[in-house]
């Protein structure tokens, strides 16, 4: 198929390469501005391969889409649009110009975590289920009918960075990989997403990732690790603004032996210790 891939950053250069392996023609790639002179991951592999590449700062002005864009995207003739990390807003003049529409890749089990910080939800809520789904792209934030989704679970002490790592970066990329495939047998199913059961949450941001002291140490833990590392739990300590990184949940908490740390709205003191900081919830409970 003449595929065009609209995304950026390592995962949108490894579903790229997947898919020419795979034998498809990407006909162009439509990425990020270079920042700081230096091309996206995704641009690079692509302007390797002598592959159109469209560095768009933005598609739509004022909510409409900027004509000039639209006919460069349409004059490259794909059949398909795949998104595997896609930070624009596409316009939907694009994501339903090609003869097979547009497939999106989304690090949660849709309709459960719609919105820009799905993975840190999932571990906020401590949800013990977590993965991804391929999507078809509708005009709705991330509402359209589901082509595949591929689950995994959540381990207890999981970050933001280690169920990635283990399974929504590579299982993730055979998946987008597998979807086309199922396009191009057309085999693809479109299930309509169901009503219950949806979430959707704010973008977490530094500003929005203070700690709320007043939790069970559990829900203090899965906040911690939920941020971990962007953007980052944090909490005033000693008039100044400290990042937690790598929380666990600890059995023995109460008997830790260490130096005292009063931190502001906590129930009681931390405890500086040699094995790490041990914090805890107004359930008694420690991290």
């Amino acid at each position: 198929m003449k595929i065009a891939v609209i995304g950026q950053s390592l995962f949108g250069q490894e579903v790229y390469k997947e898919l020419k392996k795979d034998g498809h023609t990407i006909v162009g790639v439509f990425t990020i501005p270079d920042k700081d002179g230096k091309a996206d991951p995704l641009a690079t592999e692509a302007e390797k391969d002598g592959v159109a590449v469209f560095k768009f700062p933005r598609w739509r002005v004022k909510g409409q889409a900027i004509p000039e864009v639209v006919a460069q995207y349409k004059a490259t003739g794909a059949e398909l649009n795949v998104l595997p990390f896609c930070s624009q807003f596409i316009p939907m003049e694009v994501i339903d110009h090609p003869k097979h529409g547009s497939i999106i890749y989304h690090p949660s089990l849709l309709p459960r975590h719609r919105g820009a910080s799905a993975i840190n939800w999932t571990l906020i809520h401590g949800d013990k289920k977590g993965g991804f789904t391929v999507f078809w792209a509708d005009d709705g934030l991330d509402t359209g009918p589901i082509l595949l989704q591929r689950e995994c679970d959540v381990e207890p002490n999981d970050t933001v960075n280690t169920i990635y790592k283990r399974f929504l970066f590579p299982e993730g990329i055979k998946g987008t990989v597998d979807a086309v495939r199922l396009i191009a047998e057309g085999k693809a199913q479109k299930i309509v997403q169901p009503q219950e059961g949806a979430t959707y949450e704010c973008i977490q941001k530094k500003d929005n990732a203070k700690i709320d002291w007043n939790q069970t140490a559990e829900a203090l833990h899965n906040w911690i690790r939920g941020n971990d590392k962007v953007p980052g739990a944090w909490a005033e300590v000693d008039g100044q603004k400290v990042t937690f990184y790598g929380s666990s949940l600890v059995d023995n908490g109460p008997a830790a032996k260490g130096q005292p740390l009063e931190i502001l709205g906590a129930s009681q003191p931390g405890i500086v210790t040699k094995a790490g900081l041990v914090l805890f919830g107004n359930d008694g409970k420690a991290v």
